[in-house]
């Protein structure tokens, strides 16, 4: 089963997955903080290079699975056209002014 964006608890989160599944990375961007940081399977990334060559310049779709943690942490079936879909774990850090300083991602 999959849940809609537009039914994640997050609303944060909630945008930010709208924004990776409409390829808008101006959207994107605009959710996170000047500082924000990222990890893949551990390993920290630069995000603008990692985002760029994972999400928006080969079409990356979210399909989430299940929430937890208030909507910040989600399973996702994410697609691309580099790698093709595999299921993957996500988890937010959402900062007060409503955006994200740190999101890590890899396979669940």
């Amino acid at each position: 089963m999959t849940i809609s964006p537009a039914k994640l608890s997050d609303p944060t989160v909630r945008s930010l997955v709208a924004a990776i599944n409409a390829g808008d990375r101006a959207a994107f961007e605009a959710l996170l903080t000047a500082d924000a940081t990222m990890s893949d399977d551990g390993s920290d990334r630069d995000l603008a290079q990692w985002t760029d060559k994972e999400i928006f310049s080969v079409r990356g779709h979210m399909d989430v699975q299940s929430e937890s943690d208030g909507g910040r942490a989600l399973v996702a079936t994410f697609r691309n056209d580099t790698w093709g879909e595999m299921r993957t774990a996500w988890r937010f850090t959402v900062e007060g002014d409503g955006r994200v300083s740190r999101f890590e991602t890899g396979q669940a």
